[in-house]
C-alpha cells in the first residue's frame, strides 16, 4: 500500500513517492519538476527525527503551511510513527490557530515562515502541551533528519506496524462558517477508502494511454479535498507537482511548465478561468467569436450528453461542423492555457453549475463534478464513466450508501465516514444517527440515482411571507456574469429576496475601458453609473429567470469591497461567513429594503427589465 500504515488491503510496505514542485524555488529543487524520484528514504529519515524528538503514536502534530513538497513528506513521516496530522490553513487568524492547537492538544506544530512562528509564539502561553515549533524555511526538516541519524530503522518499522487501519490519521477542522471549527477525526481506512475506489474505477481518465498521469497540486492540503488529491497521487503512482502560490500568474506559469494530464480545482477557479477567457477575447477584439464558440461548445456537449444517456441521436452534421471549426480556432487554444494535455478534470468543494460544466465539456475537457465533505474523508459521489450528467454530482461511489431524508437533507453511510468530532460528543451524536451521517446539505436524487445539491440546510432563507429560498443556485447564476465576483442572497424575515454583490476588479477595469472608448469623457461618470446599474440589473434578471417570482431577487446592492480573509468575511477554505456578512452590512441591507418600501425612484435598469417594485441600490 502507499500509506505508511496498515490498511484494508493488508499490505504494509512504503512505496516510492512520486512528487515534485511545479516550479523550482531554490537550487536544491532543480530538476524535481520533471524527474520523479523515490522519497521513501526521506520519509523514513524524517520519521527517525520525529521519534528522536519525542513524537509517539497518538500524538497530534499540526501542519500550518501552503501546498509544498515538504507537506507531503512530513505527513507520511508522521503517519509512519503513528502520529495524527492536524492541518491548519496558513491564512488562519491568531484566534483560529490558538483554538485548533488547544482543542486538538497538539504537541508540535510545523509552520512555514517567521510570520507564522510569531503567530504561534503569541499564543504559546495558553498551550501547555505544545513542545515544538518547527519552521520549514529555517531547514527544520533537515534538522530533524540530522537528529534522527542514531535512531535504528527497526524502531520506525515497529511503530509503523502497530498503526491500525482504524487509527486516527487526521484531525481536520471544519470551516467554522457559523461558529467554532470542529475537529473531524478521520481514520487511515476512511481516507484510503474513497481514494482506492476512485483509482480502481477512474484512474484511466487521468492520462492518455501510454502517458504518465500527472497532477498539479495547488489547492490547500489543509482542506480535505486537497489532502484527498495528495493521497490519490501517492497511492496511484501519479506524478504530483506542488505549487504553493495561488496567484493567477504563478498558477498559469505552473500549468504551462508542468503541463498536467489531469486538472482539479474548485468551482470558483473554473469560473475565474472562464471569465479570463472571455476578458482576453474581448480585449483582443474577438469577444463575439468567443461567445459564439462558447454557445456552440455548450450545444455540442448537451447533444453528446443526451446521446450517452440514451435521450437523443447526438450532435447533427451542422453542429459537428461548427464544433470542428471552433476546435481549430478556439478550443485548442483554451486547453493550451491549462497546459494543453488535460482532457479531464474534477471539481469539488462546492457544486459546479450546469452551463459551466457543459462549456468545459464542449471545449474538450470534461469536468467531473463530485461531492464530499470533511466528515466523509473527501469524495462520496462521482460521475459514472460513459454516463456523465452535467449539473449533478454523479452517483454514490461503490461502498457508499446515500439517501435523502424527508426534509431534503442528504444522509450518508460508509467506511469513509468520520469517527466523530474531537472533544464534542454532543455534536457527534447530532451528526451521526445509527451509522448515518447527517451532512447538513440539501439535495435531490433523480430516477437514475444522480444526486443534485440544492444548498445547505442552515443557509435556507425564509421570507416574511414564509417562502423558503435556497440561495446557492441564485448566487452561482449571479457569479456567472463576468462583472460579478461574489454574491450573497439575503431575505430572512424580509418582504422579498435581496442580494449583496461585489464586482470583479479586473473585468470592471476592462468594462470601463470599453465604455470610455464609446463615450464623451465629459459625461462619462454619470453614464458609467447608469450603464453599470443596467448591466448588473441584467445579471440579476438572468438569475431570476431560473426561479419562481416569489424566489426572485427584488433588491440588491453593490458593495465597495470584496468578502475576503482580511476583513473576516471568508473562512480559510474560502467559504462565505454568511452570518457575519449579514451582521456587518446590516445597515446597507436595511437601507435597500426601506428604499423599496418607500417606493424609491425607478432607474433605467428597472424600466428595461420591467421589475415590479424593484430597487437597485448602489453604495
Amino acid at each position: 500500500m502507499v500509506w505508511p500504515t496498515a490498511c484494508s488491503s493488508g499490505r504494509s510496505s512504503i512505496p516510492p513517492c512520486r512528487c515534485s514542485p511545479a516550479v523550482p524555488r531554490a537550487p536544491r529543487d532543480a530538476g524535481r519538476r520533471s524527474r520523479p524520484w523515490s522519497c521513501g528514504d526521506e520519509v523514513v529519515d524524517l520519521a527517525k527525527g520525529l521519534v528522536a524528538s519525542g513524537i509517539s503514536p497518538g500524538h497530534r502534530v499540526a501542519v500550518m503551511a501552503r501546498t509544498r513538497y515538504e507537506w507531503t513528506v512530513l505527513s507520511y513521516a508522521l503517519w509512519t510513527v503513528g502520529a495524527e496530522v492536524v492541518p491548519i490553513y496558513p491564512t488562519s487568524s491568531r484566534e483560529q490557530v490558538e483554538w485548533i492547537l488547544r482543542d486538538a492538544a497538539c504537541v508540535a506544530v510545523v509552520v512555514e515562515d517567521e510570520q507564522a512562528v510569531m503567530t504561534v509564539g503569541s499564543v504559546c502561553a495558553s498551550l501547555p502541551r505544545l513542545r515544538h515549533v518547527w519552521q520549514l524555511d529555517a531547514d527544520a526538516l533537515e534538522d530533524l533528519r540530522e537528529r534522527g541519524r542514531m535512531i535504528p530503522l527497526a524502531t520506525v518499522e515497529s511503530l509503523r506496524r502497530i498503526v491500525l487501519p482504524d487509527s486516527t490519521a487526521v484531525v481536520a477542522y471544519t470551516s467554522g462558517t457559523t461558529g467554532r471549527p470542529l475537529g473531524c477525526a478521520l481514520s487511515h481506512r476512511g481516507l484510503a477508502s474513497p481514494v482506492d475506489t476512485l483509482l480502481e474505477g477512474w484512474r484511466q481518465i487521468t492520462a492518455a494511454p501510454g502517458e504518465q498521469p500527472s497532477v498539479l497540486a495547488f489547492l490547500p492540503f489543509s482542506h480535505v479535498y486537497g489532502l484527498m488529491i495528495q493521497c490519490l497521487c501517492i497511492r496511484g503512482g501519479l506524478l504530483m507537482a506542488h505549487e504553493p502560490d495561488l496567484g493567477e500568474e504563478a498558477l498559469a506559469a505552473a500549468l504551462q511548465s508542468f503541463r498536467p494530464t489531469y486538472f482539479y480545482a474548485v468551482p470558483s477557479v473554473f469560473e475565474k478561468i472562464y471569465k479570463n477567457f472571455l476578458r482576453a477575447a474581448q480585449q483582443s477584439g474577438r469577444g463575439a467569436l468567443f461567445e459564439r464558440a462558447a454557445d456552440t461548445a455548450r450545444d455540442f456537449a448537451l447533444a453528446c450528453e443526451r446521446q450517452r444517456l440514451g435521450e437523443g441521436p447526438g450532435p447533427g452534421f451542422d453542429l459537428r461542423l461548427q464544433h470542428a471549426l471552433y476546435e481549430r480556432t478556439v478550443y485548442r487554444r483554451l486547453r493550451a492555457a491549462l497546459g494543453g494535455r488535460a482532457r479531464r478534470a474534477t471539481s469539488g468543494g462546492s457544486t459546479l453549475g450546469r452551463e459551466l460544466s457543459l462549456f468545459y465539456e464542449g471545449i474538450g475537457m470534461y469536468v467531473h463534478d463530485g461531492y464530499g465533505l470533511t466528515e466523509t474523508s473527501g469524495g462520496i459521489t462521482m460521475q459514472p464513466l460513459g454516463r456523465e450528467k452535467s449539473g449533478t454530482v454523479g452517483r454514490p461511489l461503490p461502498g457508499v450508501d446515500l439517501r435523502v431524508a424527508d426534509d431534503g437533507e442528504i444522509l450518508v453511510r460508509g467506511s469513509s465516514v468520520f469517527q466523530g468530532y474531537v472533544n464534542d460528543e454532543a455534536a457527534s451524536r447530532a451528526a451521526l444517527h445509527g451509522g448515518w451521517l447527517a451532512t447538513g446539505d440539501l439535495g435531490q436524487l433523480d430516477a437514475d440515482g444522480y444526486l443534485t445539491i440544492t444548498g445547505r440546510k442552515k443557509d435556507i432563507i425564509v421570507t416574511a411571507s414564509g417562502k423558503s429560498v435556497a440561495p446557492a443556485a441564485l448566487e452561482h447564476r449571479l457569479r456567472m456574469h463576468p462583472l460579478i465576483h461574489q454574491a450573497v442572497v439575503v431575505g430572512d424575515n424580509r418582504p422579498c429576496v435581496g442580494a449583496l454583490l461585489t464586482l470583479d476588479p479586473q473585468f470592471l477595469a476592462h468594462w470601463r475601458g470599453v465604455l470610455l472608448a464609446q463615450q464623451d469623457p465629459s459625461v462619462r461618470e454619470a453614464r458609467e453609473e447608469n450603464a453599470l446599474r443596467e448591466e448588473i440589473a441584467r445579471a440579476v434578471a438572468a438569475a431570476n429567470s431560473t426561479v419562481s417570482r416569489s424566489e426572485s431577487i427584488r433588491v440588491f446592492r453593490v458593495l465597495p469591497e470584496p468578502f475576503d480573509l482580511a476583513n473576516g468575511l471568508l473562512t480559510p477554505s474560502m467559504k462565505l461567513r454568511r452570518d457575519e456578512i449579514v451582521r456587518r452590512y446590516a445597515m446597507e441591507i436595511d437601507a435597500m429594503y426601506q428604499a423599496r418600501s418607500a417606493g424609491a425612484r425607478h432607474t433605467p435598469a428597472e424600466d428595461l427589465l420591467n421589475w415590479d417594485d424593484s430597487d437597485n441600490v448602489f453604495r
